[in-house]
Protein backbone atom coordinates (compact mmCIF):
# COMPACT_ATOMS: atom_id res chain seq x y z
CA UNK A 1 0.00 0.00 0.00
CA UNK A 2 1.33 3.38 -0.99
CA UNK A 3 -0.03 6.78 -0.06
CA UNK A 4 0.45 9.62 -2.53
CA UNK A 5 -0.71 13.04 -3.68
CA UNK A 6 -3.09 12.70 -6.62
CA UNK A 7 -4.80 16.03 -7.34
CA UNK A 8 -4.13 19.73 -6.97
CA UNK A 9 -7.13 22.04 -7.01
CA UNK A 10 -6.67 24.73 -9.69
CA UNK A 11 -10.27 26.00 -9.41
CA UNK A 12 -12.70 24.79 -6.71
CA UNK A 13 -15.85 25.61 -8.67
CA UNK A 14 -19.06 26.75 -7.02
CA UNK A 15 -19.07 24.18 -4.20
CA UNK A 16 -16.81 21.15 -3.99
CA UNK A 17 -16.49 18.96 -0.91
CA UNK A 18 -15.21 15.58 0.20
CA UNK A 19 -18.12 13.24 0.98
CA UNK A 20 -18.64 9.56 1.71
CA UNK A 21 -21.96 7.89 2.57
CA UNK A 22 -22.34 9.93 5.76
CA UNK A 23 -22.12 9.68 9.54
CA UNK A 24 -25.04 8.20 11.40
CA UNK A 25 -26.10 7.86 15.01
CA UNK A 26 -25.34 11.40 16.17
CA UNK A 27 -28.59 13.24 15.54
CA UNK A 28 -29.22 13.37 19.29
CA UNK A 29 -26.24 15.72 19.61
CA UNK A 30 -27.22 17.81 16.60
CA UNK A 31 -24.87 16.23 14.05
CA UNK A 32 -26.59 15.42 10.72
CA UNK A 33 -25.50 12.60 8.42
CA UNK A 34 -23.99 14.89 5.74
CA UNK A 35 -22.51 12.64 3.04
CA UNK A 36 -23.08 12.51 -0.71
CA UNK A 37 -26.53 13.80 -1.63
CA UNK A 38 -26.55 11.34 -4.54
CA UNK A 39 -25.19 8.31 -2.71
CA UNK A 40 -26.02 5.95 -5.59
CA UNK A 41 -23.69 7.81 -7.97
CA UNK A 42 -20.87 7.84 -5.42
CA UNK A 43 -21.28 4.12 -4.74
CA UNK A 44 -21.10 3.22 -8.43
CA UNK A 45 -18.12 5.54 -8.98
CA UNK A 46 -16.23 3.79 -6.21
CA UNK A 47 -16.99 0.36 -7.64
CA UNK A 48 -15.74 1.50 -11.05
CA UNK A 49 -12.30 2.34 -9.64
CA UNK A 50 -11.99 -0.68 -7.35
CA UNK A 51 -12.89 0.99 -4.03
CA UNK A 52 -15.34 -0.06 -1.38
CA UNK A 53 -18.75 1.51 -2.04
CA UNK A 54 -18.55 3.79 0.98
CA UNK A 55 -15.14 5.34 0.28
CA UNK A 56 -14.96 9.13 0.19
CA UNK A 57 -15.05 10.92 -3.15
CA UNK A 58 -15.45 14.46 -4.44
CA UNK A 59 -18.89 16.06 -4.79
CA UNK A 60 -18.90 19.11 -7.07
CA UNK A 61 -21.84 21.37 -7.91
CA UNK A 62 -22.90 23.08 -11.17
CA UNK A 63 -19.54 24.01 -12.74
CA UNK A 64 -16.01 25.31 -12.41
CA UNK A 65 -14.02 22.54 -10.73
CA UNK A 66 -10.58 22.07 -12.26
CA UNK A 67 -8.05 19.53 -10.99
CA UNK A 68 -4.49 18.72 -12.04
CA UNK A 69 -3.26 15.15 -11.63
CA UNK A 70 -0.07 14.90 -9.55
CA UNK A 71 0.60 11.33 -10.67
CA UNK A 72 -1.20 8.60 -12.61
CA UNK A 73 -4.51 7.71 -11.03
CA UNK A 74 -7.69 5.82 -11.91
CA UNK A 75 -10.89 7.86 -11.64
CA UNK A 76 -14.57 7.70 -12.56
CA UNK A 77 -17.06 10.54 -12.91
CA UNK A 78 -20.71 9.79 -12.12
CA UNK A 79 -23.85 11.70 -11.14
CA UNK A 80 -25.04 14.79 -12.98
CA UNK A 81 -23.53 15.66 -16.35
CA UNK A 82 -21.50 18.82 -15.70
CA UNK A 83 -19.62 18.38 -18.98
CA UNK A 84 -16.43 16.78 -17.65
CA UNK A 85 -13.31 17.09 -19.80
CA UNK A 86 -9.78 15.72 -19.68
CA UNK A 87 -7.20 18.02 -21.22
CA UNK A 88 -10.05 19.86 -22.93
CA UNK A 89 -11.62 16.77 -24.51
CA UNK A 90 -14.99 15.36 -23.39
CA UNK A 91 -14.66 12.63 -20.75
CA UNK A 92 -17.07 9.69 -20.79
CA UNK A 93 -19.03 9.40 -17.57
CA UNK A 94 -19.89 6.23 -15.66
CA UNK A 95 -16.61 4.70 -16.85
CA UNK A 96 -13.17 4.36 -15.27
CA UNK A 97 -10.25 6.29 -16.78
CA UNK A 98 -6.49 6.49 -16.26
CA UNK A 99 -5.16 10.00 -15.76
CA UNK A 100 -1.44 10.67 -16.08
CA UNK A 101 0.68 13.25 -14.29
CA UNK A 102 -0.21 16.82 -15.38
CA UNK A 103 -3.55 15.76 -16.92
CA UNK A 104 -6.31 18.30 -16.31
CA UNK A 105 -9.81 17.30 -15.24
CA UNK A 106 -12.38 20.09 -15.57
CA UNK A 107 -16.15 20.62 -15.48
CA UNK A 108 -17.50 23.19 -17.94
CA UNK A 109 -21.12 23.45 -16.80
CA UNK A 110 -24.49 21.79 -16.41
CA UNK A 111 -25.93 19.66 -19.18
CA UNK A 112 -28.05 17.38 -16.97
CA UNK A 113 -28.45 17.31 -13.20
CA UNK A 114 -26.64 19.41 -10.64
CA UNK A 115 -23.92 17.44 -8.84
CA UNK A 116 -21.12 15.24 -10.16
CA UNK A 117 -18.97 12.77 -8.24
CA UNK A 118 -15.31 11.95 -8.78
CA UNK A 119 -14.22 8.62 -7.35
CA UNK A 120 -10.46 8.17 -6.99
CA UNK A 121 -8.78 4.79 -6.97
CA UNK A 122 -7.51 4.34 -3.40
CA UNK A 123 -9.95 6.84 -1.93
CA UNK A 124 -9.17 10.17 -0.28
CA UNK A 125 -6.84 10.46 2.70
CA UNK A 126 -8.69 12.62 5.21
CA UNK A 127 -9.41 11.77 8.86
CA UNK A 128 -12.55 9.93 9.89
CA UNK A 129 -14.57 11.92 12.40
CA UNK A 130 -17.45 10.12 14.09
CA UNK A 131 -16.87 7.26 11.68
CA UNK A 132 -17.06 9.29 8.48
CA UNK A 133 -14.91 11.36 6.13
CA UNK A 134 -17.86 13.51 5.06
CA UNK A 135 -17.71 17.30 5.23
CA UNK A 136 -20.19 18.90 7.64
CA UNK A 137 -19.96 22.50 6.41
CA UNK A 138 -21.95 24.34 9.07
CA UNK A 139 -20.25 22.30 11.79
CA UNK A 140 -16.79 22.99 10.35
CA UNK A 141 -15.46 19.45 10.59
CA UNK A 142 -14.96 16.37 8.45
CA UNK A 143 -13.69 16.15 4.89
CA UNK A 144 -10.85 18.50 3.97
CA UNK A 145 -10.48 20.61 7.09
CA UNK A 146 -14.23 20.90 7.57
CA UNK A 147 -14.65 23.18 4.56
CA UNK A 148 -15.21 23.28 0.82
CA UNK A 149 -12.12 22.80 -1.33
CA UNK A 150 -10.27 25.91 -2.43
CA UNK A 151 -7.54 26.77 -4.92
CA UNK A 152 -4.20 25.25 -4.04
CA UNK A 153 -5.51 22.34 -1.99
CA UNK A 154 -3.81 19.00 -2.64
CA UNK A 155 -5.70 15.74 -2.27
CA UNK A 156 -3.98 12.47 -1.43
CA UNK A 157 -5.04 8.84 -1.46
CA UNK A 158 -4.78 6.62 1.57
CA UNK A 159 -4.02 3.52 -0.51
CA UNK A 160 -2.48 4.38 -3.85
CA UNK A 161 -2.33 1.66 -6.45
CA UNK A 162 -3.07 1.83 -10.16
CA UNK A 163 -5.60 -0.92 -10.86
CA UNK A 164 -5.01 -1.41 -14.56
CA UNK A 165 -7.70 -4.08 -14.70
CA UNK A 166 -10.28 -1.43 -13.75
CA UNK A 167 -9.47 0.97 -16.59
CA UNK A 168 -12.28 1.15 -19.12
CA UNK A 169 -14.92 -0.53 -16.94
CA UNK A 170 -18.40 0.87 -17.63
CA UNK A 171 -21.62 0.87 -15.67
CA UNK A 172 -24.40 -0.58 -17.87
CA UNK A 173 -26.00 2.24 -19.85
CA UNK A 174 -29.53 0.99 -19.22
CA UNK A 175 -29.00 1.36 -15.45
CA UNK A 176 -27.63 4.91 -15.51
CA UNK A 177 -30.10 7.35 -13.89
CA UNK A 178 -31.72 9.93 -16.17
CA UNK A 179 -31.85 13.47 -14.80
CA UNK A 180 -34.45 15.67 -16.46
CA UNK A 181 -35.58 19.24 -15.83
CA UNK A 182 -39.01 17.82 -14.97
CA UNK A 183 -38.74 15.02 -12.43
CA UNK A 184 -41.39 12.74 -10.99
CA UNK A 185 -40.60 11.79 -7.39
CA UNK A 186 -42.32 8.80 -5.86
CA UNK A 187 -43.38 9.40 -2.26
CA UNK A 188 -44.90 7.52 0.66
CA UNK A 189 -47.63 9.61 2.34
CA UNK A 190 -47.11 10.68 5.95
CA UNK A 191 -46.31 10.78 8.72
CA UNK A 192 -48.59 13.82 9.11
CA UNK A 193 -50.63 13.66 5.89
CA UNK A 194 -53.79 13.60 8.04
CA UNK A 195 -53.08 17.27 8.90
CA UNK A 196 -54.11 18.27 5.36
CA UNK A 197 -57.51 18.31 3.67
CA UNK A 198 -58.39 15.85 0.92
CA UNK A 199 -58.31 18.80 -1.45
CA UNK A 200 -54.89 19.80 -0.14
CA UNK A 201 -53.46 16.32 -0.72
CA UNK A 202 -54.97 16.28 -4.20
CA UNK A 203 -53.21 19.60 -4.90
CA UNK A 204 -49.95 18.07 -3.68
CA UNK A 205 -50.12 15.03 -5.95
CA UNK A 206 -51.58 16.77 -9.02
CA UNK A 207 -49.43 19.92 -9.16
CA UNK A 208 -46.05 20.80 -10.62
CA UNK A 209 -43.64 22.63 -8.31
CA UNK A 210 -40.57 24.63 -9.31
CA UNK A 211 -37.22 24.45 -7.52
CA UNK A 212 -36.28 27.88 -6.15
CA UNK A 213 -32.87 29.47 -5.56
CA UNK A 214 -33.40 28.92 -1.82
CA UNK A 215 -31.98 25.43 -2.08
CA UNK A 216 -28.77 23.92 -0.70
CA UNK A 217 -27.48 20.78 1.01
CA UNK A 218 -30.00 21.30 3.83
CA UNK A 219 -33.08 21.32 1.66
CA UNK A 220 -34.91 22.31 -1.51
CA UNK A 221 -37.64 24.95 -1.37
CA UNK A 222 -40.38 24.65 -3.95
CA UNK A 223 -42.76 27.19 -5.46
CA UNK A 224 -46.25 26.26 -6.61
CA UNK A 225 -49.86 25.79 -5.50
CA UNK A 226 -50.52 26.05 -1.77
CA UNK A 227 -51.37 22.82 0.03
CA UNK A 228 -54.48 23.31 2.14
CA UNK A 229 -54.21 22.41 5.79
CA UNK A 230 -57.15 21.27 7.89
CA UNK A 231 -58.57 24.22 9.83
CA UNK A 232 -58.23 22.37 13.16
CA UNK A 233 -54.51 21.77 12.62
CA UNK A 234 -51.67 24.19 13.31
CA UNK A 235 -48.73 24.53 10.92
CA UNK A 236 -46.12 23.62 13.52
CA UNK A 237 -45.65 20.52 15.63
CA UNK A 238 -43.18 19.62 18.36
CA UNK A 239 -39.81 19.28 16.64
CA UNK A 240 -38.92 15.72 15.76
CA UNK A 241 -36.26 13.87 13.83
CA UNK A 242 -35.93 14.29 10.07
CA UNK A 243 -34.61 12.04 7.34
CA UNK A 244 -33.47 12.98 3.81
CA UNK A 245 -36.49 13.09 1.56
CA UNK A 246 -38.96 14.31 4.18
CA UNK A 247 -41.45 16.75 2.66
CA UNK A 248 -42.23 19.49 5.14
CA UNK A 249 -45.03 21.99 4.55
CA UNK A 250 -44.36 25.29 6.36
CA UNK A 251 -46.88 28.06 6.94
CA UNK A 252 -46.95 29.25 3.34
CA UNK A 253 -48.26 25.85 2.21
CA UNK A 254 -45.37 25.28 -0.22
CA UNK A 255 -43.51 21.97 0.23
CA UNK A 256 -39.79 21.74 0.90
CA UNK A 257 -37.63 18.62 0.56
CA UNK A 258 -35.24 17.97 3.44
CA UNK A 259 -31.71 16.84 2.52
CA UNK A 260 -28.64 15.68 4.47
CA UNK A 261 -27.72 18.59 6.74
CA UNK A 262 -30.74 18.80 9.09
CA UNK A 263 -31.65 16.58 12.03
CA UNK A 264 -34.89 18.03 13.44
CA UNK A 265 -37.82 20.10 12.25
CA UNK A 266 -41.15 21.37 13.52
CA UNK A 267 -43.27 21.56 10.37
CA UNK A 268 -45.75 18.87 9.41
CA UNK A 269 -44.58 16.35 6.81
CA UNK A 270 -47.09 15.41 4.15
CA UNK A 271 -44.93 12.64 2.62
CA UNK A 272 -41.42 11.26 2.24
CA UNK A 273 -39.54 10.73 -1.03
CA UNK A 274 -38.65 7.05 -1.40
CA UNK A 275 -34.96 6.35 -0.90
CA UNK A 276 -34.49 5.12 -4.47
CA UNK A 277 -35.53 8.54 -5.80
CA UNK A 278 -33.17 10.58 -3.59
CA UNK A 279 -30.73 10.39 -6.50
CA UNK A 280 -33.19 12.51 -8.52
CA UNK A 281 -33.65 14.92 -5.61
CA UNK A 282 -29.89 15.46 -5.31
CA UNK A 283 -29.72 16.47 -8.97
CA UNK A 284 -32.46 19.13 -8.83
CA UNK A 285 -31.39 22.73 -9.49
CA UNK A 286 -33.20 26.09 -9.51
CA UNK A 287 -35.70 26.22 -12.36
CA UNK A 288 -36.29 22.46 -12.50
CA UNK A 289 -39.80 21.21 -11.82
CA UNK A 290 -41.07 18.26 -9.80
CA UNK A 291 -44.26 16.29 -9.44
CA UNK A 292 -45.08 13.84 -6.66
CA UNK A 293 -46.42 10.34 -7.21
CA UNK A 294 -47.71 8.65 -4.02
CA UNK A 295 -46.93 4.93 -3.77
CA UNK A 296 -47.58 2.36 -1.04
CA UNK A 297 -44.71 1.45 1.29
CA UNK A 298 -44.59 -2.06 -0.18
CA UNK A 299 -43.98 -0.58 -3.64
CA UNK A 300 -41.16 1.58 -2.28
CA UNK A 301 -39.54 -1.54 -0.80
CA UNK A 302 -39.87 -3.37 -4.11
CA UNK A 303 -38.25 -0.50 -6.04
CA UNK A 304 -35.36 -0.42 -3.56
CA UNK A 305 -34.83 -4.19 -3.78
CA UNK A 306 -34.70 -4.01 -7.59
CA UNK A 307 -32.19 -1.15 -7.48
CA UNK A 308 -29.96 -2.94 -4.99
CA UNK A 309 -30.12 -6.13 -7.04
CA UNK A 310 -28.73 -4.20 -10.02
CA UNK A 311 -25.89 -2.88 -7.88
CA UNK A 312 -25.15 -6.40 -6.66
CA UNK A 313 -25.15 -7.78 -10.21
CA UNK A 314 -22.70 -5.07 -11.24
CA UNK A 315 -20.42 -5.87 -8.28
CA UNK A 316 -20.45 -9.54 -9.21
CA UNK A 317 -19.58 -8.71 -12.83
CA UNK A 318 -16.44 -6.89 -11.69
CA UNK A 319 -14.95 -10.16 -10.52
CA UNK A 320 -14.40 -10.98 -14.19
CA UNK A 321 -12.72 -7.71 -15.17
Amino acid sequence: MERGEVFQVLNPGILTTVQDLGRFGFSHVGVPPSGALDSFSLRIGNLLVGNEEGEAGIETTIMGLKLKAKREVVIAVTGGDLFPTMNGEPLEMWRSHLLLEEDLLAFKGVRKGCRAYIAIGGGIAVPKIMGSKSTFLSGGFGGFGGRALKEGDVLSTANFSTSLDKIGVRFPAEWIPVFEKEATLRVVPGPQDQHFTASGFQTFQASSYQVTTKSDRMGIRLEGPEIERRPDQVESIISEGLIPGALQVPGDGKPMIILNELVTGGYTKIATVISSDLTKVAQLKPGDRVRFDPVPLEKAHQILREKEERVQRFKESLNYQ
